[in-house]
Parts: structure tokens; sequence; C-alpha cells
């Protein structure tokens, strides 16, 4: 049902809202309701809780009124997963993405459309880069002035923010400015819409970010070598990482950053390192894609989901190879030192795959002039199961 009420019912809405026993639906959308039989039910906050009041209905003709298209970010989703398919019936509306794109004049499909009513701005970051046009819902009108601020210090402040009030209730309300100069009172129920500008670092959309964006106390798997594993790991839509030896997480969230439906779980036996991995996908906005584990492996690896992909990038022992070459997964391991080549030597003689030595140099000072400057050689063994 969209802001304006009955009046943006189409015919079967309208025909379901005649014949409902029971009306639910949150205040402001049943202000929009005339008088009738029905009983009126106010949908609780949180939101979760109206799943079981609504269940308590079963029996009765029951409509639940919800914002334009139920189904993105929306409603629908949760009240279909707690129901049987011959339950429910949804019947959408607009949603306020494309309300919004008809507003600007923007293409929806070159648009990104987030929910971030009951998430972090956070994960606003991985799309950050000029040119990007975002549309986002916020939680309410005091967001706007947190997104703006947001913005602003990740070096977007010269992005345009257009808050679009009450869209579809034939009363909309337009504002837009830049985030370092946008003010002004906003009220729920609004929308924003971001063209991204600024010289703030963006996210690359291929595997070797930038060092300096995950911090680490130098326990951290290098650019280029990163770039080399991720490759190797080959990471596809909807899989899960094990991150074995986090260190500051940087293999595990470049995971996350390769597709929005990926998944991860670190292991760290450190606290600190622990808590510096979750802070470091917080601050990338992949933070809810992410399950950190604190202990040593292999013992530790009992309490995780099994992966389609696991990285080995400290910790290495003859008990982890053992513990993860009996998974049904892809394997990538890395060593530095002598012993760790010895045992990705064995592991590649008993069970096959792929070593590869990674050997880089920088430009470096020499005196007057320069040289190269070599960095430890890294031996890679991947493996596919």
């Amino acid at each position: 049902m969209g802001e304006d009420g009955v009046a943006g019912l189409g015919a079967r809405s309208q025909a379901a809202l005649d014949a409902a026993d029971v009306i639910m639906a949150p205040p402001r959308h049943l202000a929009h309701v005339p008088d009738g039989p029905a009983e009126r039910v106010e949908w609780p906050v949180p939101f979760a809780d109206g799943i079981a009041l609504l269940a308590s209905l079963r029996g009765q003709r029951v409509v639940v009124l919800a914002s334009g298209d139920p189904f993105w970010f929306g409603a629908g989703s949760v009240i279909a997963r707690s129901f049987g398919r011959e339950e429910w019936r949804a019947l959408p509306g607009p949603s306020c993405f494309a309300l919004a794109a008809a507003e600007l004049g923007w293409a929806l499909e070159n648009t990104i459309c987030l929910g971030l009513h009951a998430a972090p701005l956070e994960r606003l970051r991985p799309v950050l880069s000029p040119g990007v046009h975002v549309i986002t819902t916020l939680r309410d009108g005091d967001a706007v002035t947190r997104l703006c601020s947001y913005l602003s210090k990740h070096g977007f402040g010269e992005s345009a923010v257009t808050i679009l009030e009450r869209l579809g209730a034939g009363d909309t309300k337009v504002t837009t400015g830049t985030a370092q100069d946008l003010k002004g009172q906003f009220a729920h129920p609004l929308v924003a819409a971001i063209d991204v500008a600024g010289d703030g670092p963006a996210l690359t959309v291929v595997s070797g970010q930038r060092d300096d964006l995950f911090a680490s106390d130098g326990q951290i798997t290098k650019r280029p070598v990163r770039a080399i594993t991720l490759s190797t790991l080959a990471p596809h839509p909807g899989e899960h990482l094990w991150d074995v030896g986090g260190g500051s997480g940087s293999i595990a969230l470049e995971w996350l950053l390769a597709h929005p439906s990926n998944r991860a779980t670190a292991f760290e036996m450190r606290s600190d390192r622990a808590a510096r991995i979750l802070s470091n996908a917080e601050t990338l906005g992949v933070g809810h894609r992410l399950h950190v584990i604190e202990g040593a492996a292999p013992d530790a690896l009992a309490e995780a989901k099994v992966p389609d992909a696991v990285f080995v990038g400290g910790g290495l022992s003859q008990v982890l190879l053992d513990a993860v070459t009996s998974l049904p997964a892809r394997i990538v391991a890395n060593a530095v030192t002598l012993e760790g080549e010895a045992l990705l030597a064995h592991a590649q003689a008993s069970h096959g795959g792929t070593l590869m030595r990674i050997e880089l140099s920088q430009s470096a000072p020499l005196g007057a002039k320069r040289g190269w400057s070599r960095s430890y050689p890294v031996v890679q063994w991947s493996l596919v199961r």
C-alpha cells in the first residue's frame, strides 16, 4: 500500500481490504484506512514481535499493510519465511526506489538500492565511488544528518544528497544539497538519493585493496600476494570461506567484498586480532556477513559451518593441514618459512594440487640511486577437492 492510503490501492488490494476480518499495520498505515467492520491491529515494535501476533490470527482473513513492494527491503520476506506458501498472497505496489527514481529521472537498473532503515551506514562503504547513484532507505529524519556526516568523513562530502519525504503520498517533499552543506528537519518516512562525488578512497571492484584500508599490527597478507591468493581461492557468489589464522582479516574481507551474497568465518587465536578483524569488517560494511571465532585451529574449526573454500594464512601445521584436506572444499595455504614450505611440499606430494612460489621486489633507495628490495618469497599450495 502506498503512503497515500486507499487512493493508492489497486482493485485487488481494495477488494482484499473490503473482505478483511483484521487489518494489521503500523499506526501511520492504519490512519489511511477508512472506518469499517474489520478489526484494527497495530504491528508492534520491534518488528519481529508482530510475527507471533500475526500467527495468532490464523483462521481469519487478515490483511497486512506495508509500503510499496514488501519484497524489496520490506516485510514480505520475513512473513513468507514464517508461514506456508498456501497461507499468504502478496499484492505489491511501486517500491520507494521506483518512486524515487521517477522523481529524479534516474535509470533504476543503473542505481544501487540499499535498505539502511535497520542497518548501519557502513553498508554504504563498498559502493562509494564518484559517479555512482545510490537510493537508500533510512531509519528516521535524524539519520539524514548522520548520513551526511558519514559521507563527509570518508571524503565524499561533495556528493549531491536528495531527501525525498512521503513518497507516493501526493505531498512529497524533495530537498537537495551536498552532504557537507545539507541542513534541515526531516520526517519519516523518507529515502535518500546520493549522487556520489568527492576524492575519498573508493574500493576497487577486483581483489587487491590498498593495505591501509585494513587496520593491522603488521600481520597482514600484503596487497600483491592477497590479489594472487584471492584469484586462486576463486570466490563464487553465495560461497562461504574459512580464513584460518586471520591476522587482520584481509583475505576474508576481500572475499566478502567480491560479492554481496558471500560469507566468511575467520579463526584467530589472539583476542586483540580477533577484535581488529571485526572492526575492519564493520568499517568496510561487511561485518554482518563475517563470523569471527577466537581460538586455535584445528580445534576451533569444529565450531563453524563447512566451507566452500579454505585459506590457511597462519598457524600452519601438519595437524591443521590434515584437518582441512579432509573437507570437500578448495584449499589455499601460504607459507613464508622453510618449515612451512616443507609442509606444503609434503601436502602437494600426498594430495596433489599446485605449488607456486611468489617472489616480489619493489624499488628502494640504494645509496644515491635505486635498486630492488626483495620481499620474503611466499610459497602457495592450492588444491581443488
